[in-house]
Parts: structure tokens; C-alpha cells; sequence
């Protein structure tokens, strides 16, 4: 499968011959200054919470490509007001099919609330089957043991965790949470974006390698295969 970091949380995996986008916040994003918006392609769109450094982008990117964007009910209902038409449901426990497979979405350890502070429902994550592999992404959240069930739902090729810290999971509990999904490969997201989640990227590499597992780290705007 094809990965493509955007900076903080939002990448991009081609799988199942479609273009499967997360969490994209991308033009309120310094780091991200130098990726076009405009090229960013999306068959779907994935929102995993309503905090706007995980939604910021996604009215323009769907308005543009036409994307599929999913969300939990909160997060529908909330971007069915700002104009969109092409939207999907799922909240955690809830699975569903499509032509890329299928998504489960899964419960996170996590705040969530809309950019004006109301009501944003609970965050959450997901599992995607593909007929090119198997992916889970945690958004953002603490470790948790209902981490431990997804391996019965499916078997990985890799996860993608939060690593940054303060607000979400750190390094040493991120590679906790692959030994519960059993996944070796991981790419790394949340980290620093902000001041309070800079890390040291050559540590975690180690840190992960000590527990025989790979971290990604790509550059913003770099495309990795796993």
C-alpha cells in the first residue's frame, strides 16, 4: 500500500484502488505550507474526531474531489450543515462495506469538540480491510486495552499511531498499543506540529527498533510503500 504524509495527523493510503484520506488539516498547518490542497486526491474521507486540527480541510477537499467523507453521527450531522452531500455515518462498533473494502470504526481515549466548542461526539478510530492489506488507524487517543480485540478483526500491515505525546499517546505507550493490535510496522503521526508535542525522531526510531518494531516517520509531502 501506498502512504503519503500531509504533517500532523492527515495521510493518505492508496488501497483497494482508491485514494483513502485522514484527518486532513493541512492550510492551518506551518509545516504543511509547501503542499497544495488542490492536488490532493480523495475518494473518501475519514474524520476521527472534531477537533479542528483534524477537520480543517475537509469541506474544501471534498467539495473539490467529490470524497465520500465518514465521521460518526456527530461529525455527519455537522458537516451536512456546511453543505455536503456525500456522507456516511459509522460510529464505533459500526462497520460497513464499500468497493475499497470494508471500514469498522473503532472507540478512542480522546476529547472531542466542533471549533466553536459545542458537542462533538466521541473520538474514535478505524480498521480498514483492503484488497491490498490491512490497516488500522488509532486517531488520536490514549493507550487502551480495547486495543487488544482488533487483531480478532483483523490481521495488520501496519498501524498508524500518534506519537507526540501531552495530548495523545507518547512513544513508550504507541509501541504498547502495536504489541496489542500485533502490528510490526507503524507510521508515526501528531508530533511537532505544535510546541507541546515536539519529539526526537532518531530516539523513537530506536525506541521502536529496541522492541524489533519499524517506525515511519515520512517527510511531509513524502509517499512511502509498505
Amino acid at each position: 500500500m501506498k502512504i503519503t504524509y500531509y504533517g500532523h495527523s492527515c495521510f493518505s493510503v492508496l488501497a483497494g484502488g482508491k485514494h483513502l484520506l485522514f484527518d486532513p488539516f493541512i492550510s492551518g498547518n506551518e509545516l504543511a505550507k509547501d503542499i497544495n490542497i488542490d492536488a490532493i486526491k480523495a475518494d473518501y474521507i475519514f474524520v476521527s474526531h472534531g477537533h479542528f486540527d483534524h477537520m480543517l480541510d475537509v469541506v474544501t477537499i471534498a467539495n473539490r474531489t467529490g470524497a465520500m467523507v465518514f465521521g460518526i453521527w456527530e461529525v455527519y450531522e455537522y458537516f451536512k450543515k456546511q453543505g455536503l452531500k456525500n456522507l456516511h455515518p459509522i460510529n464505533p462498533g459500526g462497520k460497513a462495506s464499500f468497493d475499497f473494502g470494508t471500514v469498522k470504526a473503532v472507540i478512542s481515549q480522546h476529547s472531542s469538540s466542533f471549533p466553536d466548542g459545542s458537542y462533538a461526539g466521541v473520538a474514535c478510530g478505524f480498521v480498514l480491510k483492503t484488497t491490498d492489506g490491512n490497516f488500522y488507524y488509532s486517531g488520536d487517543t490514549a493507550l487502551t486495552l480495547d486495543m487488544t480485540l482488533i487483531p480478532g478483526w483483523a490481521e495488520l500491515d501496519f498501524a498508524v499511531f500518534p506519537i507526540g505525546d501531552v495530548l495523545t499517546m507518547g512513544v513508550e505507550d504507541a509501541i504498547q498499543a502495536a504489541a496489542f493490535v500485533k502490528a510490526n510496522k507503524v507510521v508515526g503521526v501528531h508530533y511537532d506540529t505544535f510546541g507541546l508535542i515536539k519529539i526526537d525522531k532518531e530516539e523513537a526510531i530506536q525506541e521502536f527498533g529496541k522492541a524489533e518494531l519499524k517506525l515511519y516517520l515520512p517527510d511531509i509531502g513524502e509517499s512511502i510503500d509498505i
